[in-house]
């Protein structure tokens, strides 16, 4: 029997080449159970997994297996228009290379060139080309544009060897196609990035640490990124608190039409901000720490300037709260905690050592000491570390790194609710 909800709904089934094709048949069938109306498009290779025939007796309809159908000559441009969610399961590494780069040389490819359809890839590959320079650079701009991806998992792979590369389960595939077709999706509307009923709390700009009433400890953070961060949260209709220190300098930068998506809250030291947090973190869905927060402050503050005079002053400094290692240990099971790291060496593994010792979902790690990267900057290139893998963005704008940052973290946040149901 179909889901009131689904029924009618116009899905396209995307089979690419992969032994995981086989898996593609369960898809299909869940989704027309549902009352989806379900099309497959397969890649010429695809068939030599699974048969056209397989999924058009399960979906009832014909297989688009080419551009050049001689009924129908045009078919991958009507049923762009007709379409409410594309999904392709498996999607192989040449799959999502050639759509990274809008190719369109068959039937599948030409109909995702043409649709508005919102779109989920659920990769599935061996664990080397998965990890792959090439194809997470490739997923993580996907991403950046609205694409949703599901998996790919860790385990058993096609070769008898255990590794991230392998199919998500065919139910979590389906819930997440269920969640966007029945309007209560968190993630992609359209062809872009929605975070509708997400709440978001960012931190941004680096905290001053007093030393005496002129002085202070600071860094080099302008908070571009965290701010950036917070505006394409309201954009994508989530609802924004951000805890900063630059109240007066991003004055003007949030348009009236953001309305009451946005809240602000100005900080001055890292104790403020560790309050601030605390104070807002329960209402949070996703949490991203983008300040630079100091790791030291001041032992004693002195109530009056120091002077030059008195040759230069011996300054005792005690440690500051670490607010992301506090948040990490003690989050509930459904936020996503997000941590910035801003390195010179060793980007990866000091991300991965951060990932795991502060008990983070999503590392964005950056190396500063490449030109147009990091502090004071509109520009970025960041590499996301989560628990399953990497995945690098190349140096682009800092809207875009931010869109990048959200997608994955929406992604974290929508497996951890599909797992609480």
């Amino acid at each position: 029997m179909g889901h009131s909800a689904l029924s009618g709904t116009r899905v396209l089934l995307g089979v690419c080449a992969g032994i995981a094709a086989y898996k593609a048949v369960e898809v299909c069938r869940s989704l027309v159970d549902l009352g989806c109306q379900v099309t497959v498009a397969m890649t010429a290779d695809a068939q030599n997994f699974v048969g056209p025939m397989t999924f058009s007796a399960l979906s009832g309809r014909p297989v688009l297996t080419s551009i050049f159908d001689p009924n129908e000559p045009l078919a991958h441009t009507r049923l762009a228009g007709e379409l409410d969610l594309i999904v392709v399961a498996p999607a192989t590494a040449d799959f999502i290379a050639k759509y990274r780069a809008g190719i369109a040389d068959n039937g599948l490819l030409a109909t995702l060139a043409a649709s508005s359809a919102p779109v989920v890839i659920a990769p599935a590959m061996h664990s080397q080309m998965w990890e792959n320079p090439a194809t997470q650079e490739n997923v993580a701009v996907l991403q950046s544009r609205g694409v949703l991806k599901v998996g790919p998992d860790t385990g058993l792979l096609a070769g008898g060897d255990v590794g991230i590369g392998r199919l998500a389960d065919p139910v979590r595939i389906v819930d997440v196609c269920v969640d966007i077709l029945s309007g209560t999706d968190r993630g992609v509307e359209g062809n872009s990035l929605s975070l509708e009923g997400i709440k978001v709390l960012v931190t941004s700009g680096g905290t001053r640490e007093p030393i005496d009433p002129v002085r202070f400890i600071g860094n080099r953070s302008s908070g571009k990124q965290g701010t950036e961060i917070a505006l394409q949260v309201c954009l994508m209709g989530g609802t924004a608190t951000l805890i900063t220190t630059l109240v007066p300098q991003i004055q003007g930068l949030f348009s009236t039409s953001i309305g009451d998506r946005l809240t602000v809250v100005e900080v001055e030291t890292a104790q403020e901000m560790a309050e601030a947090v605390f104070g807002e973190i329960d209402q949070a869905d996703i949490v991203i720490m983008t300040a630079a927060v100091a790791d030291f402050r001041p032992a004693r503050v002195l109530d009056h300037k120091y002077k030059k005079s008195s040759g230069p002053p011996n300054i005792l400094l005690e440690p500051t709260v670490d607010i992301l290692d506090r948040i990490g240990h003690d989050h509930r099971d459904d936020q996503v905690i997000v941590g910035f790291c801003a390195e010179t060496e060793n980007l990866e593994n000091q991300a991965r050592l951060k990932l795991v010792s502060k008990q983070a979902d999503l590392i964005v790690a950056n190396d500063v000491s490449k030109p147009q990267v990091g502090f004071g900057y509109d520009t970025n290139e960041v590499l996301l570390v989560t628990q399953d893998g990497h995945y690098q963005v190349p140096l682009t704008t800092k809207e875009e790194i931010a869109r990048a940052v959200l997608s994955k973290a929406a992604e974290i946040y929508r497996n951890k609710t599909i797992k609480e149901r």
